[in-house]
């Protein structure tokens, strides 16, 4: 009796088990998700990427239409590989990988199995396609370059990997996603939304048409057009400006923080990252380790600042109450200190005023300054962080928070920077001394050191930096539009910009020579010392040219800095091509062509391959 009671409830349960999961199929299943059946065949209609523009509507990025050959695993029929990859370009192993990787992702769904064919393996494809079952043809488009120009700014688009597929899952595999520059900053915006369409299939697996008649279909949603903040022509004059020498340019619009121009240089085509030439081009570019085409120097290589530094060392030590538009001190070819201190200087034997020492860059005023700055305080621990409270308030030493796709933050060092570097903590305003000229241990990046210049342009407040001036129908981020204060009063400012201005007026200024008529301009020269390590060894290389600049003097446009590696001092190239870009901007065109002429075909090489033979003789002695 009990064995027939088992026998019978057994039976039961398993009854039970087998209605509930036919009710779940054929009943819920059905009315809650009826797009699951294997009788309907889901298609992705992609939409037009968004297309990009400069501030003057010059058309930056535009689209193209490309093929993707598209796998459903679970349909695929026995075909004749060696056929089907000769017709598409691709090797044997290229296609068991794939076809391996499709499945796992969905043996039912369909994802990319070649993608991006040219409109020839396109049509190729189509003669033969009915022999290739489980394989279909998706359109999609890819990106195009008009203007060969801004690579860094613009970035690329590239296949999502599965780590991404799993984190975010609106992306299937093979899809494409913003990877660098504004795609990637503003992916969401550009990338517009998918469409979908379903249709019935019979029971031969072809399409017999719309599901429903297409009741649960959906229409895809263009990209928005993103108007960047970028002067294509200023972009590309910079370009020009910088062939056959390394380093970065950035101009920013003091009024609003409107980025005019990011060049970086060496740079590369654009459309070298479009296409099934793409991975190719991108093992290329980024395994050049030499001339490093896809590093952006103008957001991400960190320079010490040098003389342009000087300035916030003035602005500083005006808020602070150690100096004023009076004070003198002593240069005799540099400023002695301790025992054997000693920093070198030009020879300014005469009694030094603030005025004099910024047109003329006087190591030895600016060097006293910082020393009074950090002796201010009760302790050199508290004033270093008193100063690094007033420098970071320039946008030094910190990220931005704005809408480009990389950087780095520099570093400007405080109190506890130098307890650690000093663990007795015994160290004086004199260990620190070379943070007064830019030197020490401060790095910078030419973006910040641009966005420094136009809040001293400004007399006192600054704009976040930020490459996209307009995002159709679209309100712009209240944090590019927000000013951001300085610690120092704007009185201090004039006469400050009055020894800038000199730079270029007096002719003792530093940069007298660069001089354009009818613009007045005010900036700062700078070198920066350079140095690598060879067999443990400190060895000093070529300096770095280094310029910061703003104009007019008086409602300014326009604010600049430009890093030129290895550019021996800031007049030599990085003064030149600062104030040819001020001029193309403010009237045009440019009036000192035999200068132009000598930036254009001047070239930085010769020192690039000097420090390259230093590296590799390092490398083998290693």
């Amino acid at each position: 009796m009990k064995k027939g009671l088992l026998l019978y409830f057994t039976v039961l349960f398993i009854g039970v088990i087998f209605i509930a999961r036919l009710f779940y199929i054929q009943i819920i299943n059905v009315n809650h998700d009826p797009l699951q059946s294997s009788t309907i065949r889901k298609k992705i209609e992609y939409p037009h990427r968004g297309y990009v523009f400069d501030r003057n509507g010059t058309l930056l990025v535009a689209n193209q239409i490309s093929y993707d050959i598209m796998i459903v695993p679970k349909e695929v029929k026995p075909l004749d590989t060696i056929e089907f990859c000769n017709l598409l370009g691709i090797d044997k192993q290229y296609f068991k990988t794939r076809f391996l990787k499709s499945k796992k992702y969905s043996p039912r769904l369909p994802s990319v199995f070649v993608g991006q064919l040219s409109k020839e393996d396109y049509a190729r494809f189509q003669e033969k396609k009915h022999k290739y079952k489980g394989f279909y043809v998706q359109k999609r488009f890819l990106r195009k370059y008009p203007i060969k120009s801004a690579a860094n700014v613009l970035g690329y688009i590239s296949e999502v990997n599965e780590n991404l597929i799993q984190k975010n899952p609106y992306y299937q595999l093979g899809e494409l996603i913003g990877t660098a520059g504004v795609e990637k900053s503003y992916e969401k915006q550009l990338r517009g939304k998918k469409g979908v369409k379903y249709f019935q299939r019979d029971i031969y697996n072809k399409n017999i048409g719309p599901y429903k008649d297409g009741a649960f279909d959906t229409v895809s949603l263009p990209g928005k057009d993103l108007t960047l903040t970028i002067d294509s022509q200023l972009q590309q004059y910079g370009e020009a400006l910088m062939q056959n020498k390394r380093g970065g340019i950035v101009a920013i619009e003091p009024s609003s923080g409107e980025i005019l121009a990011l060049v970086s240089l060496p740079t590369y085509d654009p459309n070298m990252m479009v296409g099934r030439k793409r991975s190719i081009n991108s093992v290329k570019l980024f395994g050049d380790t030499i001339q490093k085409p896809m590093l952006d120097r103008g957001l991400q290589s960190m320079y010490p600042p040098g003389s342009p530094f000087k300035i916030l060392t003035g602005l500083i030590g005006l808020q602070e109450g150690i100096i004023d538009t009076n004070t003198i001190f002593y240069c005799y070819h540099g400023y002695k200190y301790g025992r054997k201190g000693f920093m070198g200087c030009h020879d300014h034997k005469s009694n030094v005023n603030l005025h004099y020492a910024i047109y003329t860059s006087c190591n030895t005023y600016f060097a006293q300054t910082y020393r009074k700055i950090i002796e201010k305080y009760e302790n050199p621990f508290t004033g270093m962080n008193a100063w690094n409270k007033h420098v970071k308030s320039f946008g030094l030493g910190a990220y931005f928070g704005n809408d480009l796709a990389s950087g780095q933050k520099g570093l400007i060092p405080d109190g506890s920077y130098y307890n650690k570097w000093y663990p007795s903590k015994r160290w004086t305003a004199t260990y620190t001394l070379s943070n007064a000229i830019g030197q020490g241990e401060i790095l910078t990046t030419p973006i910040q050191l641009a966005n420094m210049t136009a809040a001293i342009a400004n007399r006192g407040f600054y704009y976040t930096p930020h490459i996209v001036k307009k995002i159709k129908n679209l309100p712009l981020n209240k944090t590019f539009t927000t000013p951001k204060y300085t610690s120092i009063d704007t009185k201090y400012f004039s006469p400050i910009i009055a020894g800038m201005y000199d730079v270029f007026e007096n002719p003792h200024g530093t940069a007298h020579s660069s001089k354009v008529k009818d613009i007045a301009i005010c900036g700062k020269t700078g070198t920066a010392e350079n140095y690598i390590k060879v067999n443990g060894k400190r060895i000093k290389l070529t300096d770095h040219s280094i310029f910061i600049a703003f104009a007019p003097k008086d409602n300014p446009k326009i604010a600049i800095a430009v890093f030129v590696e290895n550019g021996y001092w800031g007049s030599q190239w990085a003064g030149p091509i600062a104030t040819l870009m001020i001029e193309k901007y403010l009237k045009g065109k440019t009036s000192r062509h035999y200068l132009e002429q000598r930036m254009f075909n001047g070239s930085l090489e010769d020192e690039y391959q000097k420090q390259l033979d230093l590296e590799n003789y390092n490398a083998e002695e290693q």
